[in-house]
């Protein structure tokens, strides 16, 4: 059995094959990337008054065809009938971006419906440019007949296009994997207008509306009965009482030992019936506080996409409204259920599987939005990597570091980075070496503006002129802190020209601290951080909000 509460990093595809289990996940969503002709960018907000955000290239999402991942596709499929349809759109569509992007999302699927147990559902959130393509996909893996819903998310408000509709929504394709799957009656607020047009009459209780005491069609039993002169046979109709009403009124178990005439009494008594014109049938006020909302329906409206003041904005451009990913999590899971996001981002669907009680496993590709999200978990709800969670496939060895170097040396600059708290990466101007690879500011004085500290990693060998020109880069950038990380042990020269950078006296304590500072990987793997002044408020990557995890679980239906 695979562990839960666990970031993987790496890809998912790999991941799914290797780690999860089969028939072990109760929800699935995904937000794969998808081609909007244009890179998108992890935005850290300000720091310090300076103009600019510094930008970080989280992935670039404009997928390359690649010959190899279509013929082993091919030849691999468990599905004939998936790869005569991948075949087909190759061959009508051509090798392009949307056949690469099909390439690569169609084991995926195959991996995530071997993942998912027989009551569970997956919600696959698209761009209307590919939602098409995915849904014959996903008829194909899942059955057309276990698709539910497609579901329109208006993500945002008026957008301007010369020659066409704005394009304002998003597409979620909701697939379960049987036809018995876990569904839980969740509810919308009532719009004001709605409130305001049908709970038009007000009382000493408040708002209330009047609704009708009967249903269609006769009856023989107590409901078919005349009460009060009035019989609901005669023009077709039966009563049908609002047992729960009944209930608060009289108690559960009397409520269920009495005649349909009695509860009708029992109604009349306190105050909820209201007779109309003479020979009219009565109604009964159902007031405003009584309605739980109306049952969400696919196209959602009342989910705004996040502000750019919102409280949970994290500067992530694909960020998703957490509300939106807890309607999602509790109409199709339960409480303890496991949710998986397989390109899970900044981490919604994780904080709201947390959040309403779910265990969870996240999945991405790279460092920087797995550092992103431990930094949320720790923010909203104080967990900790190792203790609460855990975290799969970053090096935890200096060994591991080195491999993860040789490997991708991008992806390590961003894992050493990230060791160091509310750090983010550096993003250069293309072609330029500015010699930083990460900020971090610190605010030791309330008076003052945060204070710059400048970021270097090195994987490979290290020497005196590397440490003399960074601090070359320190003045240049008028940095208080220079943090110089290294994979290979510093040489004695080095430790000397770190000592000339002088040293920094922080109004917390009076400490001083050495400005230029060096630490090996494995110092930072074993918990040898470097001084930065521990009461001092760090800023950097933006700090989510903290909340309460819910214990509300609603109505369930199988």
């Amino acid at each position: 059995m695979h562990p839960v509460n666990t970031l993987y990093y790496g890809d998912n595809l790999e991941v799914l094959r290797k780690h999860i289990g089969e028939e072990s996940v109760d929800l699935i969503y995904l937000d794969p990337p998808f081609n909007s002709q244009r890179d998108y960018n992890l935005l850290f907000r300000e720091q310090s008054g300076e103009p600019a955000q510094a930008q970080i290239k989280a992935f670039t999402d404009t997928w390359q065809w690649s010959e190899r991942a279509y013929v082993e596709f091919c030849e691999t499929c468990p599905l004939p009938a998936l790869v005569e349809l991948l075949q087909g759109f190759v061959r009508t569509l051509g090798r392009n971006e949307v056949t690469a992007y099909l390439v690569m999302m169609a084991p995926r699927l195959v991996e995530l419906h071997r993942v998912l147990k027989p009551t569970g559902s997956l919600y696959l959130h698209c761009d209307p440019t590919a939602s098409h393509y995915l849904k014959v996909m996903l008829d194909v893996i899942f059955g057309a007949r276990n698709f539910r819903n497609e579901i329109v998310w208006k993500r945002t408000g008026a957008h301007g296009s010369a020659k066409r509709w704005g394009p304002v929504h998003d597409v979620l394709l909701f697939y379960t994997k049987t036809p018995n799957y876990t569904w839980n009656r969740v509810y919308e607020e009532l719009d004001p207008d709605y409130i305001e047009k049908f709970y038009r009459f007000q009382d000493e209780r408040g708002r209330y509306q009047l609704v009708s005491l009967t249903g269609a069609g006769t009856t023989k039993g107590d409901s078919g009965k005349p009460w009060k002169g009035v019989d609901p046979t005669q023009v077709g109709r039966h009563w049908a009482v609002p047992q729960p009403l009944v209930e608060q009124i009289v108690g559960k178990e009397r409520a269920q030992q009495m005649s349909v005439q009695e509860k009708l009494d029992a109604l009349e008594s306190a105050g909820y019936i209201v007779w109309p014109a003479k020979g009219k049938v009565p109604r009964y006020k159902r007031y405003l506080d009584m309605s739980a909302g109306n049952p969400i329906q696919d196209v959602i409206t009342d989910i705004p996409p996040i502000g750019a003041h919102a409280k949970e904005r994290l500067g992530y451009p694909t960020q998703k409204p957490l509300a939106l990913l807890e309607r999602i999590i509790q109409a199709s899971s339960n409480e303890g259920d496991i949710v998986l996001d397989p390109f899970c981002g900044c981490g919604t669907a994780i904080v709201a599987a947390h959040k309403l009680n779910r265990r969870w496993i996240g999945i991405d590709i790279t460092h920087l939005a797995i550092a992103l999200i431990k930094y949320r978990l720790s923010d909203m709800f104080d967990l900790k990597e190792g203790k609460d969670y855990r975290v799969i496939g970053e090096p935890t060895t200096v060994a591991e570091a080195r491999a993860l170097a040789l490997q991708d040396r991008d992806e390590f600059q961003k894992w050493a980075i990230g060791l160091i708290p509310r750090a983010f990466p550096y993003q250069q101007k293309k072609g330029a070496d500015t010699g930083i690879d990460g900020m971090l500011y610190f605010t030791d004085n309330p008076r003052e503006h945060p204070k710059k500290v400048v970021i270097q990693v090195k994987s490979g060998r290290v020497g005196v002129k590397d440490i003399r020109d960074f601090r070359g880069v320190m003045e240049r950038e008028k940095a208080v802190l220079g943090l110089f990380i290294t994979l290979e042990p510093p040489t004695r020269d080095m430790a000397r020209e770190a000592e000339q950078a002088g040293f920094y006296t922080t109004p917390l304590g009076n400490i001083r601290l050495q400005r230029l500072q060096i630490r090996t990987i494995e110092d930072l793997l074993q918990g040898r951080g470097f001084d930065i002044p521990s009461a001092a408020l760090l800023s950097g990557v933006q700090t989510a909000e903290r909340v309460q995890p819910e214990s509300h679980q609603p109505e369930l239906e199988m």
